[in-house]
């Protein structure tokens, strides 16, 4: 599955063990925390203005995905994290939302 063509699904089941170890090798920078119920990703700027290119590059893919990440917003970086709230932990939505956000032209930075 191309992750950057993917369309999110509002049913989409938690990952298990192994398909979340396979989907979290396809996506480089992204880690999941301790309990493996979302993955984060660290993103460095220059200035706080990309900083902000970059938050509203990731508002327009969350918009289109109806997938919504926690994004922690300094001035020269974004943390973006995602989990499936509905589900309490990864999906494949995650997935698809995270390999979308490093595709970013705006996602220089690491």
């Amino acid at each position: 599955m191309n992750l950057l063509l993917a369309q999110c699904d509002p049913k989409a089941p938690l990952l298990d063990a192994d398909s979340r170890d396979r989907v979290l090798a396809t996506l480089p920078g992204w880690t999941p925390d301790a309990d493996s119920k979302l993955i984060a990703r660290r993103f460095g700027f220059e200035n706080f203005y990309q900083t902000m290119a970059f938050v509203n590059a990731v508002a327009e893919i969350a918009h289109a995905q109806d997938h919504h990440p926690d994004m922690l917003v300094g001035y020269n970086a974004c943390t973006v994290s995602y989990t499936t709230h509905s589900r309490g932990g990864l999906t494949l939505n995650d997935a698809i939302c995270a390999a979308q956000v490093s595709a970013l032209p705006e996602a220089t930075g690491g």
